[in-house]
């Protein structure tokens, strides 16, 4: 039995999340509906992260069992025949290795965070970046930012409906960068809790407008106290970038 790893990009828009969810299209339903459309078979696929209702992705990974062989160009156009007209596609599709997982097999995962300021509505990038009609400090809240980086314990930056077993991760990267209008903010770990970067966007925007500054960061993260984070950023600036194995 062949397991097939694809590389999807998506617009999260539309969608109730990664998971197969009964109160809207999933962006994991929509892909196991087009290989049951092309392979007449039920499969679950499974991904390297869960992205949630309103995020986007440039390169999850997920993998899925068939029974029958196909090529893998075969299973890639197959998919982005059967998924339309939703805004989904695969961009590969290889044989993996049978013990490859997408999940636990990860190393990595990187995301990036947009926010764009300026006066002016957004009318190519609305929904795909978080719209702020006010200047940010970019160097400040990228200072902020390295105050996160290491290992902690992210309780502040957890939600409270995450099922991580443990609230401490080993943050390896959390850089802020300008560039025009528009402030970019990446974030690479090996895991994260449920929304822990939309939870640090939202408090470095604090440092950005001059509210906080980075040592009040450094103290809400050790008081692992979730009613001592900022705002969470909106789902719309989220982009789910890559995974590493």
């Amino acid at each position: 039995m062949p397991r097939y790893r694809i590389t999807v990009e998506y617009d999260g828009t539309p969608f109730v999340g990664w998971q197969r969810q009964d109160n809207g299209p999933s962006v994991q339903g929509t892909l196991e509906a087009a290989i049951k459309s092309f392979s007449s078979e039920t499969v679950t696929v499974t991904g390297a992260g869960r992205t949630d209702t309103g995020v986007h992705a440039l390169g999850q990974v997920a993998h899925f069992d068939l029974v029958k062989e196909f090529h893998p160009d075969r299973v890639r156009d197959a998919l982005n025949h059967f998924v339309r007209p939703s805004p989904i596609a695969v961009l590969t599709a290889e044989i993996a290795d049978p013990d490859f997982h997408a999940r636990f097999s990860a190393k990595a995962r990187h995301y990036l965070y947009r926010i764009v300021c300026r006066r002016a509505p957004l009318a190519l990038e609305r929904d795909h970046a978080w719209h702020v009609v006010h200047n940010l400090d970019a160097e400040a809240m990228h200072a902020a930012a390295q105050e996160l980086v290491g290992q902690h314990d992210f309780t502040t930056f957890r939600a409270s409906e995450c099922q991580a077993k443990s609230p401490v991760k080993t943050l390896d990267k959390l850089t802020v960068r300008r560039a025009l209008d528009e402030i970019a903010i990446e974030a690479s770990a090996r895991s994260f809790l449920h929304h822990q970067v939309r939870s640090m966007v939202g408090t470095l925007k604090l440092v950005g407008e001059g509210k906080w500054r980075p040592r009040d960061v450094a103290s809400a993260l050790e008081a692992c106290d979730r009613s001592r984070c900022g705002p969470v950023a909106p789902p719309d600036g989220l982009y789910f970038v890559k995974v590493d194995y």
